[in-house]
């Protein structure tokens, strides 16, 4: 018979959530205290120049550095047969992370977030007006470098953890919005993936990556709560 400790191995799954745009490690900590009490291994790295790693925050930070810190970490945290989830801006980072190393890799979940094709940045996935306004924003109130957070009553967060929420939020460089993503693979066809859709919020810029996810014949459902599934219905 088979020890405990080998038991719980076999049912043991190893999980990468990565968070979006303006977030950090820290909005994950309810998902992660649920999986890790159910035994399975967690990862949720804070992108650079976010959260706890915001003194890190320049100009240069891009998707490609967000991509290379999920790489870096599935390549030194020997991490196989991953199911990596990503959320909002997480859905581009994913993306990229599956293209370039797709062996490492069992399943894909985009957690309401954008679905990205070849040569495409976050900003063509926003509605014009929306792309518009966060340069603004940076030209104006982020030394025409970086994005101040959209606050979490736009996302219609949970009344609860609204004020947390816009604590832990810091700016995130433009740059990482404007870079187009490069692809080598078809993420459907080279991996199982889900799409779910928050129903519980107005002007949903994934509404039309979730039509792009059933285009794409993945498995797709929707959630009834704000933007912020992880903290609005963690389980």
């Amino acid at each position: 018979m088979l020890a405990n400790d080998q038991l719980s191995e076999q049912n043991q799954t190893t999980y990468v959530l990565v968070h979006g745009a303006w977030h950090g490690s820290w909005c994950w900590k309810r998902v992660r205290k649920r999986l890790r009490d159910a035994a399975h291994q967690v990862f949720t790295p804070t992108l650079t120049g976010l959260g706890e790693r915001s003194h890190l925050n320049s100009a240069a930070v891009s998707l490609s550095t967000h991509i290379a810190d999920v790489f870096n970490l599935l390549r030194w945290e020997d991490l196989s047969d991953v199911i990596l989830c990503g959320h909002s801006y997480g859905g581009n980072v994913i993306t990229g992370v599956a293209d370039r190393i797709p062996e490492r890799i069992r399943t894909l979940v985009y957690l309401e977030a954008f679905v990205p094709e070849d040569g495409e940045c976050l900003f063509d996935l926003h509605a014009p007006e929306h792309a518009q306004h966060m340069c603004l924003q940076a030209q104006t109130a982020g030394d025409g470098w970086n994005v101040p957070p959209i606050p979490a009553e736009r996302f219609n967060v949970n009344l609860r953890d609204a004020a947390w929420v816009n604590a832990q939020c810091t700016p995130q460089s433009i740059a990482s919005f404007e870079e187009q993503i490069r692809l080598n693979r078809v993420p459907s066809q080279a991996h199982d993936a889900t799409h779910i859709l928050a129903t519980g919020w107005d002007n949903s810029p994934f509404r039309d990556a979730h039509e792009r996810a059933k285009w794409k014949k993945w498995r797709t459902r929707t959630v009834n709560c704000g933007c912020e599934v992880m903290i609005d219905l963690p389980g």
